[in-house]
């Protein structure tokens, strides 16, 4: 497991009107250590210098706050003067004006109009969708070979949000959104986003065909809603949301909005579950306290939503692995105006991260940081720890408005694959990382079904 970031607290009290500065070249600032290793530098960066520290990338000043109560700031206090940052903004290339990237009033008034397909209700009607296909999946896994469970989880996951969101269970269908995703993820990975889209380069060229395609299948269901009325989907729910205030979406809002959720809902959740069978196939105490929750809760039977309140044990594994490799592992804002952050004063125009990655491994919250420990969530533990030290879904209004879906989801697709199996590493070597847009396995994550 990587080593913890033991991060010390940085007095307000004289506060210097900028963070220390990290170690970095002339003009190119810090951009090789992070294209070499983002992890591995936000790591350093937070030992050497604590709660707060800055960097720069070529045209961009960058400081990086480590403290919950900063965070607390950029996400909640502070929101007002802050947009999304440039990283974030360039993904709007591929997911329009959706909730992930827009702003201010529009902003708001389509995260109103979205907000009932999340209702707890709506959410829990699709707890038998995601067991009837994660039963499906793993119906053919036989006793003794080698998965790649993230290849399994992407494509599971994806198949369960084509059919909650679309409505759609055409294969053909899906595996056309899976590999247009899987081009768009690629070309957007890391601080390569920041290439402009209309360069005549071979990877842009094959991002505007997969936007293309995605908009064709996006589009066309769309278009089959409007016509044939609610089919109990989330497009559907999208299409008939209305207010007097907000009026209703138009057929580019609709593929926004599809588009953001159709990413949010499918790869993030599908890491969470990589990630949480591979620290189980590495932990059998863990993996064996999980098999009793599920023989004392489910016995025979199937899960359904309404067992989440008693699945605790495997609610700590999802909230675990996303601790130790949170999807989402950093995230930016950039000020309109200046401001003061930390004790710090932030000009206007500077590009502001926090980082999942380096706080959920801060000794100060978390004993034993670089541990696996599920059992870490008994007893209200999350209630016990400053807001904003643990923030997968991000937080502040802007939270991800799936983020119950998201968890549901995993654990009822998690339990469902650890009622027919145990799982084997194929190796102990640390697992390699691919930060990109999210936090993906280098090589997969090949495990030994048992």
């Amino acid at each position: 497991m990587e080593p913890s970031i033991a991060v010390h607290r940085t007095p307000n009290e004289r506060a210097p009107k900028s963070p220390p500065r990290a170690r970095e070249l002339p003009v190119v600032g810090s951009s090789l250590d992070l294209l070499r290793d983002p992890l591995r530098f936000l790591e350093r960066v937070s030992r050497e210098h604590g709660d707060a520290v800055e960097f720069n990338l070529p045209g961009q000043r960058i400081f990086l706050f480590n403290h919950p109560d900063a965070i607390e700031q950029v996400l909640v206090t502070e929101r007002d003067r802050l947009v999304k940052d440039k990283l974030t903004r360039e993904l709007s290339v591929m997911l329009g004006n959706g909730l992930l990237v827009s702003e201010g009033a529009f902003w708001r008034k389509q995260r109103r109009l979205a907000q009932p397909g999340f209702h707890r209700e709506r959410v829990a009607a699709y707890g038998d969708v995601m067991v009837r296909y994660a039963e499906r999946a793993v119906a053919d896994w036989t006793r003794g070979e080698t998965r790649d469970v993230h290849k399994d989880m992407m494509r599971l996951t994806l198949d369960i949000v084509a059919k909650t969101l679309f409505g759609v269970e055409i294969a053909s269908v899906a595996r056309k959104i899976e590999r247009s995703l899987e081009v768009l993820m690629d070309r957007f990975a890391g601080i390569g986003s920041l290439i402009p889209i209309g360069l005549p380069l071979p990877s842009n060229r094959r991002a505007r065909r997969a936007i293309a395609e995605l908009d064709e299948v996006v589009y066309g269901i769309i278009r089959e809603r409007r016509q044939g009325g609610d089919q109990g989907d989330l497009i559907s729910m999208l299409i008939a949301a209305t207010s007097d205030e907000d009026g209703s979406m138009t057929d580019t809002q609709l593929r926004d909005e599809a588009m953001t959720l159709l990413l949010a809902g499918h790869e993030t959740t599908a890491l969470t579950l990589g990630y949480a069978l591979h620290l189980l196939a590495r932990h059998p105490k863990a993996a064996g306290a999980l098999a009793a929750e599920i023989d004392e809760v489910l016995g025979d039977r199937p899960a359904t939503a309404a067992d989440m309140p008693r699945l605790r044990y495997a609610e700590g594994v999802v909230r675990e692995s996303m601790r130790l490799y949170p999807p989402a592992w950093a995230l930016g804002r950039e000020t309109l105006e200046p401001c003061t952050i930390g004790g710090y004063h932030v000009p206007k125009g500077t590009q502001l991260w926090v980082a999942q990655w380096v706080v959920h491994r801060d000794a100060r919250w978390f004993a034993e940081p670089e541990a696996f420990r599920p059992e870490r969530w008994e007893n209200d533990f999350a209630k016990s720890l400053p807001r904003h030290a643990y923030f997968p879904f991000g937080g502040g209004p802007r939270i991800c408005i799936g983020n119950a879906f998201a968890m549901m989801e995993a654990v009822l697709i998690l339990v469902t694959i650890a009622r027919r199996f145990r799982f084997q590493p194929t190796t102990h070597a640390p697992i390699a990382l691919a930060p990109s847009v999210t936090l993906r396995p280098k090589n997969g994550i090949p495990l030994v079904c048992r």
